[in-house]
């Protein structure tokens, strides 16, 4: 009995008839007659199957009981039910039966045919459609291909039109180098002959200025004088100064520019390599560039009264003398002694209070940033009027009109902690803009150096900068050590 149910466990006859009965469920609408009166009769054929070898159990079940086992169960739950069971289906069936069935299968037969028409119309429908697609995507695809014509047709045109315009690019670019170096080249003439006509000048200036000195002393040794002006005075134009004030001014600012953006870095770089503070370095550039400019100017003051001190003897012109003077000084800015200068900047800067380095250093190293500031600070007084940098002094108030903040600067902050590069002025007029470095909270910080008077007892140490300053001294060199001015 043991076999006979686990057979009936392996098969899985009931999941396989509950499935069964699930597919009819959904196809009944579907099937004709003949499939469901098929699909019915598996069911009935599977169902007796089930039976069989239930009642095959049930018979081996009572008879593993005895004789006497089992009966009642028998008696009252199976022979009532196989009694009903008989009853029912004998009382089911009329003489209608096969009428009713016939009925059912008609009816079944008209709705599969239905069903079948409304799938055909549907089909054709849905055909009818898909050939529309198919025209419509074969449209689609010839505009498609002449779209592709047309940009092939547009590519080329523009390659083509690409390569004319590209050779008349070149041929531009070719004809404008050309025409550069022709403006350098004639550039190149125009300033030789400046330089000849400078020279001729300055050799004039200095034959007249000669032949009056000597008509002065011939005059003086005979006994009398007469009023002899200087030639170089009157064959020169009065006014050169005023006719050429403008361009000299426009060829110093630039100049000056100049400066800030090349040698001034040259310098800042040169000193980079033996000072570590960015800050300490910026100062001493610009210190250096103050200097040079109290310098240069001190120098011109001198340089013009000696020059006037020369020429008023013998001066009878019409025109005023400080015109001449200016003029004469405009023509031979090359007797400038830019070397003093250069001097008294390195004195000053090696004693100023602000600057705090080792001592091995020396300021020798920018001496030619120092000897391009002296020269146009120089020439700048010449100007009408002359040209100077403004007042500066750490912790005044930052303002916009004056100078530009660094890149590392708090431009949230209302004063400047030092200056990198001064402004240029006439009068009180800002020409070209300074720059400064701005920080909150950075004037009351502790300075992180000592001063240079406090600084260490020079060494005889054999550094770079020592090297180069011993081998390019004068033979009465500049030292540091001397003491502050008062």
């Amino acid at each position: 009995m043991a076999d006979t149910l686990r057979r009936l466990v392996n098969t899985t006859t009931y999941k396989l008839l509950q499935n069964k009965l699930e597919s009819w469920y959904k196809e009944y609408h579907i099937n004709s007659c003949d499939q469901n009166l098929n699909r019915c009769c598996e069911l009935i054929e599977l169902t007796s199957k089930v039976q069989s070898e239930l009642f095959t159990i049930l018979s081996l079940a009572a008879s593993e009981g005895g004789i006497y086992s089992g009966i009642d169960t028998i008696k009252s739950r199976f022979l009532p039910w196989l009694g009903s069971n008989f009853t029912v289906i004998t009382s089911g069936v009329t003489s209608d039966t096969s009428l009713s069935l016939m009925q059912e299968s008609a009816e079944k037969d008209r709705k599969l045919k239905e069903l079948a028409t409304a799938h055909d119309q549907e089909m054709l429908e849905l055909e009818t459609e898909l050939n529309t697609t198919r025209r419509q995507l074969g449209a689609v695809k010839q505009e498609l291909a002449e779209a592709h014509l047309e940009l092939d047709d547009t590519q080329n045109k523009s390659t083509a039109t690409f390569l004319v315009t590209e050779d008349e690019i070149i041929r531009l670019r070719t004809e404008l180098r050309a025409v550069r170096e022709q403006v350098k080249y004639y550039k190149q003439k125009v300033d030789i002959l400046d330089d000849y006509e400078h020279k001729i000048r300055q050799l004039k200036d200095e034959v007249s200025f000669l032949s009056a000195e000597k008509s002065i002393l011939q005059e003086r040794t005979l006994g009398r004088r007469s009023p002899i002006s200087f030639p170089s005075v009157t064959r020169s134009s009065p006014t050169y100064g005023k006719l050429t004030n403008a361009s000299r001014q426009a060829r110093l600012i630039s100049r000056f520019n100049d400066i800030y953006a090349n040698e001034r870095l040259n310098a800042q770089n040169l000193l980079r390599r033996y000072v570590d503070d960015l800050e300490m370095v910026q100062r001493i550039i610009f210190i250096a560039t103050v200097e040079a400019f109290q310098a240069a100017k001190m120098a011109f003051r001198q340089f013009k009264l000696r020059v006037r001190k020369t020429l008023s003897p013998s001066y009878l012109g019409p025109e005023s003398l400080d015109d001449n003077v200016m003029d004469y000084i405009i023509r031979n800015l090359d007797l400038y002694d830019v070397q003093s200068s250069i001097d008294d900047v390195i004195r000053s800067i090696s004693v100023h209070p602000k600057i705090s380095i080792l001592p091995e250093v020396d300021f020798i190293l920018i001496s030619s940033f120092i000897r391009e500031i002296c020269r146009v600070a120089f020439a700048m007084q010449t100007l009408e009027p002359p040209l100077d940098i403004a007042f500066t002094a750490d912790g005044e108030l930052f303002n916009e009109n004056k100078y530009r903040r660094s890149y590392d600067s708090d431009f949230t902050a209302p004063l400047v902690v030092y200056h990198i590069w001064p402004a240029l002025v006439e009068n009180d007029t800002v020409i070209a803009k300074g720059e400064a470095f701005t920080k909150r909270g950075a004037l009351w910080a502790p300075s992180k150096s000592r001063s240079r008077s406090s600084s260490p007892v020079r060494s005889r140490s054999t550094s770079p900068a020592r090297g180069l300053s011993s081998r390019s001294r004068s033979p009465s060199p500049v030292r540091r050590s001397i003491s502050p001015r008062h």
